[in-house]
């Protein structure tokens, strides 16, 4: 079984700046992608930031050239900066994991989320 761990959430004023934190523990096979989505009220789950095994990245629109998503492979962690944050980035934000088994299973897991309100 893998665990995930979020940390980093809170409050911010528009314009401020978080950053979320996600620990993968447990049974690690090989993780080909490491992920955040976010939540907001009433909206659908919305892939925000990704990160895959082959170091290619990939953002949202909505948040490029504010938000960053790095991986420490040493401590099987991902990060998420966020920069010149805006009162629509507030929701809820999960991160996600994709490992491969030896036998080429793939696995998906979910962090339990963090929240993050943006204040204007």
């Amino acid at each position: 079984q893998v665990q995930l761990v979020e940390s980093g959430g809170g409050l911010v004023q528009a314009g401020g700046s978080l950053r979320l934190s996600c620990a993968a523990s447990g049974r690690i096979a090989s993780i080909t992608v490491m992920a955040w989505y976010r939540q907001a009220p009433g909206k659908q789950r919305e892939l925000v930031a990704t990160s895959t095994s082959d170091d290619n990245m990939a953002y949202a629109d909505s948040v490029k050239g504010r938000f960053t998503i790095s991986i420490d492979n040493a401590k099987n962690t991902v990060y998420l900066q966020m920069n010149s944050l805006k009162p629509e980035d507030t929701a809820i934000y999960l991160c996600f994991v994709r490992l491969k088994s030896s036998s080429s299973y793939y696995w998906d897991y979910w962090g339990q989320g963090t929240q993050v309100t943006v204040s204007s």
